[in-house]
């Protein structure tokens, strides 16, 4: 199981903002959590190396290393291109972390620009699915996933088996279910590789659960938290 930390929720606080980042990240570790950083960053390589100190690792100072999030994995942007994302790759490599790139995300407006037509008649998130299986391609471990995952909202259901077609070894992180519409039973083909083949994000459904059942909202998230995992789960009977 994962928290995904939505950054700007906690950047717009400025410097109290980022230390209630740290601090929420660490008790999540503590409690056997992996930690998903959804910053969704990519600039040119120098910008994304700082980047990748500041969520994956550490800043070298004269003074000692200044510590970064330590996430476990990093949501990234990958429009700039491949060599944007090499410092990051390598970043997270060095510390055993993982990225998830944006290939098809689950906003509404997604597909004004991730389903363009290529001249070659692929599309945009398909040449960006083509991307995230090369960069995975040297990485792949014992269970025949990769440390570079992808971002493929469950609000686009009919998608999930051409990216998982482009994508075989590729963590899938499915942001979307509930307040955007999607839904747990439409997910079956993300999970073809089993079930760590995807981690389906539900964050606003759980988080304002408790403003559809009333009481205690930490006892409300619980619920739909295990509501949530039950169905998951189903895709596998």
């Amino acid at each position: 199981m994962a928290v995904k930390l939505q950054v700007a929720c906690f950047e717009r606080l400025g410097a109290p903002g980022w230390a209630a980042l740290r601090e929420v990240a660490t008790r999540a570790r503590e409690r056997g959590l992996l930690v998903i950083a959804d910053a969704k960053r990519g600039d040119i390589d120098v910008t994304a190396a700082a980047y990748a100190q500041a969520f994956l690792g550490e800043t070298p100072t004269p003074y000692g290393p200044v510590p970064g999030l330590g996430a476990d994995a990093l949501t990234v942007n990958p429009l700039l291109g491949v060599d944007s994302l090499a410092p990051l790759v390598v970043a997270a490599r060095e510390r055993g972390s993982g990225l998830f790139v944006l290939v098809r995300t689950s906003n509404p407006g997604a597909a004004d620009v991730q389903e363009l037509a290529l001249a070659d008649g692929d599309s945009v998130s398909g040449r960006l699915a083509a991307i995230v299986a090369e960069l995975g391609a040297p990485a792949v471990g014992p269970a025949g996933l990769s440390d570079i995952g992808a971002v493929v909202g469950a609000t686009a259901p009919d998608r999930l088996e051409t990216m998982r077609a482009a994508m075989p070894h590729a963590v899938f992180l499915l942001p979307g279910v509930g307040a955007q519409g999607g839904a747990v039973e439409d997910l079956a083909p993300a999970f073809a590789p089993g079930p760590a083949g995807g981690l389906i994000s539900a964050s606003r459904g759980i988080v304002g659960a408790h403003r559809k059942t009333g009481g205690d909202p930490a006892e409300a998230a619980r619920r739909e938290a295990a509501r949530l995992r039950e169905l998951a789960w189903n895709l596998f009977a």
